[in-house]
């Protein structure tokens, strides 16, 4: 006999409430902490081609309708955390940014509550592994830990994705990553938080060209094709919560179990890609070549945007 059936009515749909309560409080509200409602990306041009961060935000704006969370895309192409440029990059035209040169300026526009900062692909610089290139980075790495900090955020490392030497030649390249990568996830240790996106999608890889030699995730060995960013999608999720972002093999497939999941997933591609280009404006930048986006108006107190149109 069970304790619905000996119980008064009363006390029995006391109990019912009660068990659907305390299910509904161990139901998570947001892929992130309660008190994150702006969530900003940085990194290079794989972070501004952004589909990874369109799949994230598709998956929390479909799972959790009523969470009042933003997330920023504020990744420029070419830029580094090192502060390091190659000779003649981009054919002479300009060096790579710096990301110390903005950094200031993101965190005090966008006023974020947590960061995601994918940095490593361009801060080798396509070279063998060198000790003063090195720490350059893990430099860049500890500078930009601590500037969020300060400015009371929180931070996510996101190792570099994988490089590809068949299709991007500089042959032991993708070893220097490597060499990043398991700095970066070191760090742990210290209490960071980090990602780590570059073995899965290396083992990801090898599995695919032991028996396809012609499969590749980026067709210049650097910038992910649409499936190598849900790799990288999966990955975050994964790590935020989102056990059933193993089981899909698209951003398609883990939202078409959701009411008006692809509509969701088109309207947050075609929102993202407006508000990037309009907040790299509103930052600030000085890599050539970008798109100019919307006029913004950006409230300095709380750093709430709004595009400026006709």
């Amino acid at each position: 006999m069970d304790i619905f059936t000996i119980c008064r009515p009363s006390l029995c749909l006391a109990l019912l409430l009660a068990f659907a309560s305390l299910a509904r409080a161990a139901e998570p509200s947001s892929l992130f902490p309660a008190k994150v409602k702006r969530v900003v990306f940085l990194g290079d041009s794989i972070t501004y081609a952004g589909q990874y961060v369109e799949d994230i935000s598709a998956y929390q704006r479909t799972r959790f309708p009523d969470a009042p969370v933003e997330i920023i895309n504020v990744g420029l192409p070419s830029e580094t955390v090192s502060g390091l440029s190659e000779p003649g990059h981009a054919g002479g035209k300009f060096p790579r940014p710096d990301l110390h040169e903005r950094l200031a300026r993101v965190l005090a526009k966008t006023k974020p509550d947590l960061v995601l900062a994918c940095y490593g692909m361009n801060d080798g610089i396509y070279m063998p592994l060198d000790e003063v290139r090195f720490k350059a980075y893990q430099d860049g790495i500890n500078w930009l830990h601590a500037q969020v900090m300060q400015a009371g955020a929180d931070v996510i490392h996101l190792t570099p994705p994988v490089f590809d030497e068949v299709k991007g030649g500089h042959a032991g390249y993708d070893q220097v990553l490597t060499i990043y990568a398991d700095w970066l996830m070191s760090q742990r240790t210290n209490g960071w938080q980090v990602i780590n996106l570059h073995t899965p999608m290396r083992s990801y890889l090898n599995h695919r060209r032991a028996w396809d030699a012609t499969y590749s995730l980026a067709k210049d060995g650097v910038h992910p094709g649409e499936f190598g960013h849900w790799l990288m999608a999966q990955t975050i999720l994964e790590q935020l919560g989102v056990p059933e972002a193993e089981r899909a093999d698209s951003i398609g497939k883990l939202l078409a179990t959701f009411p008006r999941g692809h509509d969701i997933l088109d309207q947050e591609q075609a929102n993202q890609r407006q508000w990037k280009d309009a907040w790299l404006t509103a930052i600030g930048h000085k890599r050539p070549g970008m798109n100019r986006g919307a006029p913004m108006e950006i409230n300095p107190q709380t750093g709430a945007a709004r595009l400026l149109t006709n």
